[in-house]
């Protein structure tokens, strides 16, 4: 049946769908993360995704450039719950993983040092090797700047895409409107989460959108907070749910925060007020 390009508005009901862990539960059962992040310029943002996603999944795999990688070992024993990944040992790890997240500080071309590898060559290889595995993937940031959109198709609809109103229309050569985002999504098969005032999902299951945010969600790393519950989410959800319920928990973080302190507040704070608000929405 051919799906409806309807837009919706998000059903916080649907909140409950979400996977929640059970009591008896052992280590590694409720989602493990691997992440592809992090450069020599933007050090911070794949350390947000890292954080926000640390608080909901067993186990979070990461995989920075060395220097990254020695700050979060630094960091380990004050807030995250990881496994520093080599970039060039990541195949010991993809298969353990639920779930991969692709992007976050991750460099354009122009931004990229001489001795670091291209985003766009780093996706791509990650993509053609492990595609066929079953796994669950989130693109965002860098490489949504770098790819082809057919790449996508090499996902087979396991992939969510968290694109901002510019980097849609460079990746698509389109505009970002409600019948772009849903004609995309449909072309490429793919879940879709275009940000802005009012976020809009599409997906196989149709379209919805989350209306809220503020001024204070402009600072950057939220969109790597975005991403790191997105992909936390993913591992154990299907995936227009993932993205759908993150895009709800975000704004409605936001929003919380905005009560208490106006827009001065960072991706930090957003990372520390999500849990908060997934314990008052699902349990």
């Amino acid at each position: 049946m051919e799906r409806s390009n309807r837009m919706e508005k998000f059903n916080p009901g649907d909140l409950k769908k979400l996977y929640k862990p059970i009591s008896v539960s052992h280590k590694g059962q409720n989602g493990k993360l691997l992440i592809v992040g992090g450069s020599h310029l933007f050090h911070g943002a794949s350390l947000w995704a890292l954080k926000v996603a640390s608080r909901i999944v067993d186990m979070v795999f990461y995989a920075s450039v060395p220097e990254n990688n020695e700050i979060t070992q630094k960091l380990k024993s004050e807030i995250f719950d990881f496994i520093v990944v080599p970039r060039e040992k990541i195949n010991d790890y993809v298969n353990e993983s639920d779930a991969i997240l692709l992007g976050p500080g991750l460099p354009r071309e122009e931004g990229r040092s001489k001795d670091e590898e291209s985003t766009k060559a780093l996706t791509e290889k990650i993509i053609n090797d492990y595609s066929k595995l079953g796994k669950k993937w989130v693109l965002d940031a860098g490489s949504l700047t770098e790819i082809e959109p057919d790449l996508l198709k090499q996902l087979n609809g396991n992939v969510i895409i968290t694109p901002h109103v510019r980097e849609f229309s460079d990746l698509f050569g389109v505009e970002a409107n409600e019948i772009n985002v849903f004609e995309m999504s449909k072309k490429y098969n793919c879940v879709i989460l275009l940000k802005g005032k009012k976020d809009i999902i599409c997906g196989r299951s149709g379209c919805v959108e989350v209306e809220g945010g503020n001024e204070g969600m402009t600072k950057g790393g939220t969109g790597d907070v975005l991403a790191g519950l997105v992909a936390a989410l993913a591992c154990k959800n299907d995936l227009f749910l993932a993205a759908c319920s993150a895009s709800f928990i975000n704004k409605k973080a936001g929003g919380t925060l905005y009560k208490k302190v106006g827009p001065y507040f960072n991706a930090t704070d957003l990372a520390d007020e999500i849990p908060k608000i997934m314990k008052e929405l699902l349990l």
